[in-house]
């Protein structure tokens, strides 16, 4: 049985936003606890909320205030270091989405001429219906390959040389 996606708006019932607060508390409580325990960190949650009279504190308040005293006795770059706010945590996303992007563009145009190198010397493919920039990245990959096949022609003549 699968979850129906939710859509994150403002629960107008009261009931149900109480319900819903209640449940996702519980569960961020459990998400804490178990950051701690698989990965060895120390880490606190605060929740303040209409439905308690006080903010509700996990693991304990004496372990929150410890977490955040540990923050606190950071130096100010320290403590800014690795904290993100939605915006820079997007802009991080989108800038190693661009990355792989140019690095799956790359990849792609070198089989693209990888392909028309082959298609060429199967003779299925005209040298005469390419641009420019074709040309050249043909050339640039024909030169680079012929290098290889050299090394290797030398690397095998030198090992059939000592034997």
């Amino acid at each position: 049985m699968t979850r129906n996606k939710v859509k994150l708006e403002f629960i107008t019932n009261d009931s149900a936003r109480k319900a819903t607060f209640n449940k996702r508390k519980k569960g961020l409580f459990k998400k804490v606890s178990e950051l701690t325990t698989l990965c060895g960190v120390d880490a606190c949650a605060i929740i303040y909320s209409p439905y308690a009279p006080s903010a509700e504190v996990w693991p304990s308040q004496a372990g929150a205030h410890s977490v955040l005293k540990r923050f606190k006795n950071l130096s100010q770059d320290d403590q800014g270091k690795k904290m993100l706010d939605q915006e820079k945590y997007l802009k991080q996303r989108i800038a190693k989405a661009e990355q792989l992007l140019e690095k799956l563009k790359k990849n792609n145009r070198e089989k693209e001429i990888n392909n028309i190198m082959y298609e060429c010397l199967n003779g299925t493919r005209n040298l005469e219906g390419l641009n420019l920039e074709d040309t050249m990245d043909l050339c640039m990959l024909a030169r680079k390959t012929s290098k290889e096949i050299n090394e290797r022609i030398v690397s095998l003549e030198k090992n059939a040389g000592d034997n």
